[in-house]
């Protein structure tokens, strides 16, 4: 028998699960806040009656949070944004095919500083059983990261949108050629997606256009991922959707046409 401790990474928005064992005939659970003392509950095993007491216990102290706990199996994540605990806003009902379409709300705030211009509006696909899961401020790339969704048996994907300044001061209506050829985009802005130079990773690169915009697409490996990248206002996108070997060995397919669904509408 076995009970989940949940903690607050103080470096983190997410909730971390880890499970503890038991001791005989000895049960506990812990919910911890980040600014609150854990609240614990041990009892001997006295039936369903107090098991059922413990979760209530645990529900409460869980609400006092003013969180809403949802695990990802396998990856020891949990996302403790409410929204999350119904469909994510965006992300239309499954098609014929089990696919569902997330596109960025108009009105959904991002943390980009003071003065950004709203952002252009993007869409990618998916299948059915990816989920959105929160941003942190302490996550790598900061608040250019916009977006992450996640399967645990799956992959997982995240959207950077950087300022085109960064770049060049003359890009306000900035497309992906104005940046760069392929090879310059993946050279520069690789490191941004896996932390790392990407010399002797890139095994493919492609061009496509939809509705006159030019989409950047690369296959990385190691590690294993798929890149897709274009331009639009003041803004770089960078959709990157990667998984470890077993996942991208199962899921390939799925994996690379969820890449290759990315648009900026």
């Amino acid at each position: 028998m076995s009970s989940t401790t949940v903690l607050f990474s103080p470096s983190s928005s997410l909730f971390l699960t880890k499970p503890s064992p038991l001791t005989k005939s000895r049960a506990a659970a812990a919910v911890r806040c980040s600014n609150e003392p854990a609240l614990s509950v041990s009892r001997e095993e006295e039936g369903v009656e107090m098991m059922g007491r413990r979760r209530s216990l645990i529900s409460a102290a869980a609400a006092a949070c003013g969180a809403s706990v949802l695990g990802f199996a396998g990856h020891g994540l949990a996302a403790t944004q409410g929204l999350l605990a119904g469909r994510i806003p965006g992300l239309s009902e499954p098609d014929e095919n089990g696919w569902r379409t997330y596109r960025r709300p108009d009105d959904k705030s991002g943390g980009h500083g003071v003065g950004w211009s709203p952002i252009i509006p993007y869409s990618f696909k998916v299948p059915e059983g990816w989920d959105e899961v929160p941003v942190s401020i302490a996550d790598l790339g900061g608040t250019e990261i916009d977006l992450r969704f996640a399967n645990p048996k799956e992959g997982r994907l995240f959207v950077v949108v950087a300022p085109v300044r960064r770049f060049a001061d003359d890009l306000d209506d900035a497309t992906i050629e104005k940046i760069g050829n392929p090879d310059k985009v993946i050279s520069a802005f690789g490191p941004e997606v896996i932390g790392e130079n990407v010399e002797g990773k890139v095994l493919s690169s492609a061009t496509a256009e939809h509705s006159g915009r030019t989409y950047y697409q690369f296959e990385l490996e190691p590690p294993h991922v798929f890149i897709t990248a274009t331009a639009a206002g003041n803004r770089l996108y960078l959709f990157s959707v990667t998984a470890n070997g077993l996942q991208w060995k199962r899921h390939y397919k799925d994996l690379k046409q969820i890449a290759e669904s990315f648009r900026v509408v």
